[in-house]
């Protein structure tokens, strides 16, 4: 007889929910973790500090409030790091609180150390007080996450050459930056440091940015950035940076150069897969550190499953809690459905960008037909009371059986915002619904009624030519 029924390897969202749902359904469950890791990625360096700390920006800035109280508003005038990282702090603290209570309750035990297989069952555990042991399981779920990828030709230093990690550390705000790559966790950060203040310089390779997002929304965020004082460098690469005493140069390929305090690398997200010791379970990873799963998200070898940033995209902490569930009940023998199709897409810049379904250029390149709808927050009460007046929400509605194709969002609360068009879509709702509702007066969900009804009017106009 085995140690435990299931071990989960790592305490992420996608851990977590897979060592909770196994304990549900009465399986003896462990789970390895580093003792300074509880929460794994997301709670320590990723997704709750960065959005925390996007939080505490706006509110010591200002920022949302300067329609109302004019471009100089300030909180605070001079915003140190140690301002912005005692609410990160005491949130992860809170978290870690959290996460442990859960597992506590749920009877799942958490041995504090590194993990790496030694064959397809066992598990050696580095234990963190100097005791070293074994783990055997029946089944084994990987959730070991990810870290920032790092380009083997720089030199990075946590203090003047950083990856997203490093921001956490800064020991004060920098008068300038400049963020290597145009992705999500660089254009959120470059968002975070251009409210602060920062004279922030975005060097992209790609033509554009954000390219899965709606392109009119990505438009809206580059001008609201612009007037941030955000210089971007499109179709552009970084060929090497020079570190010096006072700074650092960025040197393009073009040849052109940048000086900066800082300059931070978002290359990207490198799996943990390359420290588990895979080839002992007869498992690989690829080059960056992935694992590969079938629609159950099991491994090569059956009785083993990976989940969240290991096995790349989405590589989400929403979809990485529903990858862990959904593994778990597999594992225990009680397998539900697939995950869902209609999965949301949030992101924290400043202001939100959130979306669900597909975009027009997706719509056109499959030759499907559409009609927009488009709501404007200035357009409504509650964008005026919030001082939110460059938002907006649109909705993209098939005119063959007016169900929803798309909802994207751009503005205050966003991400919230979303969810209502994703449970209409979800239900296989129809625009009419939305026609139909009535929303709370004044709120911005009050959108939707917007949107729908500049949706049916159009839709009306053309079948009013055709008659």
């Amino acid at each position: 007889m085995r140690d435990v029924d299931v071990l989960v390897i790592g305490s992420g969202p996608g851990g977590q929910k897979a060592a909770i749902a196994a304990a549900k359904l009465g399986r003896r469950v462990a789970m390895v973790e580093r003792g300074d890791m509880i929460g794994g990625v997301s709670v320590n360096t990723g997704t709750i500090p960065s959005k925390t700390l996007r939080e505490a920006v706006v509110y010591l800035t200002g920022l949302s409030q300067r329609e109302l109280y004019g471009q100089s508003y300030r909180l605070k005038e001079d915003i140190t790091v140690a301002d912005l990282t005692a609410r990160t702090e005491h949130v992860i603290s809170r978290e870690v609180d959290v996460v442990r209570g859960q597992l506590a309750r749920n009877g799942i035990r958490l041995h504090a150390g590194t993990a790496r297989f030694t064959d397809a069952h066992t598990v050696h555990v580095t234990g963190e007080r100097g005791r070293d042991f074994t783990v055997t399981a029946d089944h084994i779920v990987i959730a070991a996450g990810s870290r920032p990828a790092r380009p083997a030709t720089v030199e990075f230093d946590d203090l003047t050459i950083i990856d997203s990690d490093g921001i956490l550390k800064l020991d004060r705000v920098p008068r300038s930056m400049v963020v290597v790559g145009a992705g999500v966790i660089g254009i959120e950060y470059a968002s975070m440091f251009a409210a602060l203040g920062t004279k922030v310089t975005v060097v992209e390779r790609r033509s554009r940015m954000l390219d899965f997002c709606d392109l009119e929304v990505v438009e809206a965020l580059k001008y609201h950035l612009r007037d941030l004082a955000v210089t971007f460098r499109f179709s552009e690469a970084v060929a090497a940076v020079e570190k010096h005493p006072k700074g650092a140069i960025a040197v393009l390929e073009s040849g052109k150069t940048i000086a900066a305090d800082t300059v931070m690398y978002s290359a990207g997200r490198q799996g943990m897969g390359d420290a588990l010791h895979l080839e002992a379970a007869g498992l690989a990873a690829d080059d960056r550190g992935r694992i590969t799963v079938d629609e159950h998200f099991r491994t090569a070898v059956p009785h083993i499953y990976a989940v969240g940033d290991i096995i790349g995209f989405p590589a989400l902490a929403a979809t990485s809690m529903e990858q862990g569930r959904l593994a778990a009940h597999h594992a225990c023998g009680q397998p539900l459905g697939p995950i869902s199709a209609l999965q949301p897409i949030g992101i924290y810049t400043i202001p939100e960008i959130s979306y669900v379904g597909r975009t027009e250029d997706e719509l056109t390149d499959q030759r499907v037909p559409f009609e927009v709808g488009v709501s404007r927050y200035r357009e409504l009460a509650r964008g005026q009371i919030i001082g939110d007046t460059h938002g907006m929400l649109k909705i993209l509605v098939s005119p063959e059986d007016r169900t929803l194709l798309g909802v994207h969002v751009f503005g205050t609360g966003a991400t919230e915002l979303l969810h209502i068009g994703q449970s209409v879509m979800g239900c296989g709702g129809t625009v009419d619904y939305l026609v139909e509702a009535v929303f709370n007066y004044p709120t911005l969900a009050e959108s939707y009624k917007v949107a729908a009804l500049d949706a049916t009017n159009k839709m009306r106009h053309i079948a009013s030519l055709r008659d």
